[in-house]
């Protein structure tokens, strides 16, 4: 499959979208970011993706100098994807991105989200004011790959590898972990439903307030709304112009005595 006609526009914010514009190709992007796949893993991580799509968009994204076919030593010695050094660089514009799209009116939590996505959607909302005074380590093994995470003087670290003496420790579906931080999901349901929890049920408890979400933008209803009611209050309000004739026109029609005491009364003399 051919690329997308470019844009032909020498901004650099264009040059950028033919890079990392075409569909899915953030979302690989994404998935690289914690470190290299298979091929076979980040299609896992993206189940509306096809094979033949995903192949295209890894080989744009090679062509374009984002990422690069890698060979793991043995024992796997199978082929992986890694980003480039100039493509490891996109992390803070995703994050920014998913903290500016966490504000859509029309985002809702309960959509599936792969391990690496809980994982940059953890350093994206991390609030350091939460964090006060808090301290821990986590052994987090999400879909089957174990992270280490950690909580230190108002800074918040996680990355592939295990932790050895985690205070505690989370083991499952990523997803249940992201509804406990997320969508206020109780650890005594995320367990119910598979979720692996050993350690401190409290620090866990205390993690999950890290990561607030922000406040939700105003729909466009709302700011149409808003608008109108501006508008409305503006034009309800009478003009100086309109002021100045009307008080012209009583001065007219008054003797001086009482045109005297008006402009006493109106604080004019």
């Amino acid at each position: 499959m051919s690329r997308k006609k470019p844009y032909e526009d020498g901004c650099a914010t264009a040059h950028a979208l033919d890079l990392i514009g075409e569909r899915w190709a953030m979302l690989i992007v994404r998935e690289l970011i914690p470190g290299p796949k298979r091929f076979s893993d980040i299609k896992a991580a993206l189940p509306g993706i096809s094979s033949n799509i995903l192949t295209n968009r890894l080989h744009d994204l090679e062509t374009g100098h984002v990422l690069i076919r890698d060979q793991l030593p043995p024992p796997a010695a199978s082929q992986v994807y890694r980003l480039t050094p100039w493509g490891a660089e996109l992390e803070p514009l995703i994050k920014a991105i998913g903290a500016w799209a966490a504000k859509s009116p029309e985002l809702t939590p309960g959509k599936p989200m792969s391990s690496a996505s809980v994982m940059l959607s953890f350093r994206t909302m991390f609030s350091a004011e939460r964090a006060g005074g808090v301290q821990m380590k986590l052994a987090l093994t999400l879909g089957g790959i174990p992270h280490r995470a950690k909580v230190a003087d108002e800074k918040f670290e996680i990355e592939l590898g295990v932790e050895a003496k985690p205070d505690v420790s989370v083991s499952g579906d990523p997803n249940l972990l992201a509804g406990i931080v997320y969508a206020g999901m109780s650890i005594d349901a995320a367990e119910q439903s598979g979720l692996i929890i050993n350690g401190s049920r409290e620090l866990l408890s205390k993690f999950s307030t890290l990561f607030p979400l922000p406040e939700k933008a105003q729909s466009t209803a709302s700011c149409q709304a808003k608008r109108r009611k501006t508008i409305q209050n503006r034009n309800s309000k009478p003009s100086c112009i309109a002021l100045l004739v009307k008080l012209r026109g009583r001065l007219l029609c008054c003797p001086k005595a009482r045109a005297k005491n008006f402009l006493d009364g109106a604080g004019l003399r």
